[in-house]
């Protein structure tokens, strides 16, 4: 029998400390993060975003005013587009409002233009004269009547830019009588023909007021259909060119036409 004090007593292991995972997680190593210079000299690791896709240009097809040229800046771009286009909302309705006074003077209440100015004429000059007047007996300063005078630059603008417009005019009217431009010819004896056949209709007042409202929708109307517009318009242009092209080879193109004289440079 073995003897027990013989035995050697084995010690028994301590205890495991728990380990705190924040704690652990602080004592593992970090990644080292490089410097900003450094990150963005190595190519290898930094990659640069892939560059974007230029932007698909679209074929507009047949534009009436042309491809770049917009609604305001075949108006001419100034004050004028933007009373046509109701930017100027105030002005515009008050353009549209007096066109309508005057319409329905002249042509619903059947006043005249003379006997209209002479009235208008009469009212204010006494009402200037009486005021005059009324105000040496009150004491008071007689009304400022400003000086109204025409500029000389003013009138030599005006005269200039209709003499360079009628001038042109009477060039047209002349190339067209001398047989040189032929479709130029049937475009003049369209428009004129329609012109009378609209005066046969109306007078020139009701024809001048007509324009006016057509002047005041019909620009911010294609200015806000311009795609649908200008398909309708594209198919139209079609069709009337190859019918242009029949025309021509069966008839204008037999018809004898007068020397074509070169342009002096």
């Amino acid at each position: 029998m073995a003897d027990p004090a013989a035995e050697e007593t084995v010690p028994a292991p301590p205890p495991t400390p728990a380990v705190d995972p924040a704690e652990g997680a602080s004592d593992a190593p970090q990644p080292v993060e490089l410097p900003a210079d450094t990150a963005a000299a190595s190519p290898e690791k930094v990659s640069s975003p892939p560059p974007e896709p230029a932007p698909a240009v679209r074929s507009r097809g047949f534009r009436l005013l042309g491809e770049d040229t917009s609604v305001h800046k075949a108006l001419g771009g100034g004050k004028t587009a933007d009373v046509l286009l109701w930017k100027d909302k105030k002005t515009s309705a008050v353009v549209i409002g007096g066109a309508t006074v005057i319409w329905i003077l002249f042509e619903v209440l059947d006043y005249h233009l003379l006997t209209l100015l002479s009235h208008v004429m009469i009212g204010a000059l006494a009402i200037l004269f009486l005021w005059s007047k009324a105000t040496t007996f009150i004491k008071k300063s007689p009304p400022d009547i400003p000086v109204v005078q025409i500029p000389e630059d003013v009138a030599v603008n005006v005269s200039r830019a209709l003499r360079s417009d009628i001038n042109r005019a009477l060039h047209l009217f002349r190339e067209i009588a001398l047989g040189h431009d032929l479709k130029k010819f049937l475009g003049v004896i369209v428009a004129l023909w329609v012109l009378s056949e609209v005066g046969s209709c109306c007078d020139f007042l009701t024809l001048i007021y007509v324009a006016v409202l057509m002047l005041h929708t019909v620009p911010i109307l294609y200015d806000k259909y311009q795609d649908k517009v200008d398909h309708f318009a594209g198919r139209a242009h079609s069709e009337a060119c190859k019918h242009y092209e029949v025309l021509d080879a069966k008839v204008l193109s037999k018809i004898p036409r007068g020397p074509v004289k070169p342009k002096k440079n």
